[in-house]
């Protein structure tokens, strides 16, 4: 018995707050036992003390029987894997507690391993502490489920089975065989390097126990999607929309419509009852409303903190206190559609910028090119890496290998390749026709002599009134970097809207030297900052008007030497 997961109305559905499951439970009697027990659970943080039947609203109900009514008389679920995403403070806690007390409950399996993986353990003891509460609220439960708080274990006496809450681990998880499996707070797991293998690990049991089913819940970042979070939703998108069929696969996504979100109306706090199915249970209406308000007079950094977190809006450029003023209108000025082949069909002359290549940095290119009849800037960027970044920047792994997958960036086992790409690249411009006869290529003139070789064994000169020339770095950035941030705003600069260049600029850190400002590695700490360096580098010649004759030993430091 197969039936499509897919909710392809689903923009409708979740504006009328209608369910965003569309099929009925397919199994109605084994759904009806599982609410039964869930709805029986006693909410002892509530004033009152009810019990869930008299809490919840229908939509919880409809994620019970979804999960646990599609389990058949012979011990087979046919969906075995869900998604389910939704704003905080949407009583997910509370949600893991009651879907996995019951699965522990419901089990057949003798000796069963039943587990919720949290990133931290302060998450971990967020998790157990609703299940622990609810067990003691109800002396049957008590009889039946002996509770171990030191080790956040719960135990069915009668055949054995375990329900045991873990924090993030390698060894935590390693060798589990669990038939069923709650992984809360996915999005913090895209933010570690191996937490891809170690959810592996954690759902291995799946494979052996048919009965079995893994709940990946989360809210949505603060940061840029990353890892297998990132992967994880965009595959629930897909099978949401229909565009990929998975039957098995259950996609539970309270997100806003795009047309909401390009209307600006997601902003609106009339609105939020679109990602926030408890709104006005769990949710609190007042409360809401001024961390709403708090968030808007705060900087644009905080408010979309608030609508990622409340709102579960998507963030694609992180925003800090002391961003460069250029990020504010990054997004904006975006086109996806640009490449580098329509760059060079579109552009009269086009310079090459050039920053990083050690072993610990991104190696970043920047093309920025004029447009024909419009003079507008247009800009599209590459990096490469070392494998060794990924060891020794893990907390930056997760997205090296998102940007990897995107296009965006080249990871080389040994240093080499990456030079010659950057040089073929700019022989790919030259051969064009657009690159200027002189001053065409801006490079930062510290630890970029592999660039310089490589494109010395080219025929690009080094010498005074040659191709290549050393940007001043530092506080001698800052007219590349003001005008850059000007144009952007003005609509005059248009950039390949990828997400390695959003991530370089939420990296950016602007510190102020007297009457200038300066963006710099040290200050943007270890996050990589290389392909916006080698946008400024660019725009520093671009700046100076390539097609004229004018002198430009004012904007630069002497040649390199060889």
């Amino acid at each position: 018995m197969t039936q499509s997961t897919a909710c392809l109305d689903w923009e409708r559905r979740i504006v009328a707050r209608e369910s965003l499951i569309c099929f009925p439970p397919a199994y109605p009697d084994r759904a009806a036992e599982a609410w039964e027990i869930v709805g029986g659970f006693r909410l002892v943080d509530i004033d009152g003390h009810p019990m869930i039947r008299d809490a919840s609203l229908p939509w919880l109900r409809e994620f019970v029987e979804a999960v646990f009514g599609s389990e058949t008389p012979e011990g087979r679920r046919i969906i075995n894997e869900f998604l389910f995403m939704v704003s905080k403070k949407n009583a997910k806690s509370t949600i893991a507690a009651a879907i996995m007390l019951c699965a522990l409950i419901m089990n057949w399996r003798s000796q069963a391993e039943l587990l919720i993986l949290s990133p931290t353990k302060e998450i971990a003891d967020n998790s157990y502490k609703p299940i622990a509460t609810m067990i003691r609220a109800d002396p049957e439960l008590e009889a039946l489920l002996k509770v171990q708080d030191h080790f956040r274990l719960i135990t069915h006496t009668q055949n054995g089975a375990t329900l045991k809450v873990v924090a993030a681990d390698s060894d935590a998880v390693s060798g589990k065989k669990a038939s069923f499996v709650f992984v809360d707070e996915l999005h913090e797991f895209g933010k570690q390097a191996r937490a891809s293998n170690m959810l592996l690990e954690a759902t291995g049991g799946l494979t052996s126990r048919p009965e079995g089913f893994v709940i990946y819940a989360t809210t949505q970042s603060a940061e840029p999607p990353a890892g297998v979070f990132k992967d994880k939703l965009g595959y629930a998108r897909k099978v949401r929309d229909g565009i990929v069929h998975d039957h098995r696969f259950l996609p539970i996504i309270y997100e806003f419509p795009a047309a909401m979100l390009e209307s600006g109306a997601a902003r609106d706090l009339n609105n939020a009852y679109v990602t926030n199915p408890n709104w006005g249970r769990s949710v609190d209406i007042e409360r809401m409303t001024q961390l709403h308000r708090t968030a808007k007079e705060g900087d644009e950094g905080k408010f979309k903190e608030f609508l990622a977190k409340h709102l579960n809006i998507e963030i694609g450029l992180s925003l800090g206190s002391d961003r460069w003023a250029g990020a504010d209108f990054w997004e904006a000025a975006g086109d996806p559609a640009l490449s580098l082949d329509t760059l060079l069909e579109r552009c009269e002359v086009a310079v090459v910028g050039v920053d990083g290549g050690g072993l610990d940095d991104l190696l970043g290119l920047a093309v920025i090119g004029r447009e024909r009849g419009t003079g507008r800037w247009l800009h599209w960027g590459h990096a490469w890496a070392h494998r060794i970044v990924l060891e020794r920047r893990k907390e930056i792994a997760p997205r090296l290998m998102d940007f990897q997958k995107d296009g965006d960036l080249t990871i080389v086992e040994v240093p080499g390749p990456d030079v010659r790409d950057v040089a073929d690249i700019i022989c790919r411009i030259r051969d064009a026709g657009i690159l200027p006869s002189k001053h065409g290529i801006g490079v930062d003139g510290a630890g970029i002599g592999a660039v310089v070789k490589e494109l010395s064994s080219r025929e690009f000169s080094i010498e005074t009134g040659g191709d290549i020339v050393a940007i001043s770095q530092g506080w001698r950035l800052n007219g590349a970097i003001k005008d850059t941030e000007r144009l952007i705003a003005g609509g005059e600069f248009i950039h390949c809207g990828r997400p390695i260049m959003a991530w370089s600029v939420s990296n950016a850190r602007v510190e102020q030297q007297r009457n200038a400002i300066s963006i710099n590695k040290q200050v943007s700490g270890t996050a990589k900052i290389d392909p916006l360096m080698a946008l400024f580098d660019a725009a520093s010649l671009m700046a100076l008007n390539p097609a004229s004759e004018g002198d430009i030993s004012d904007f630069l430091n002497d040649p390199i030497s060889a």
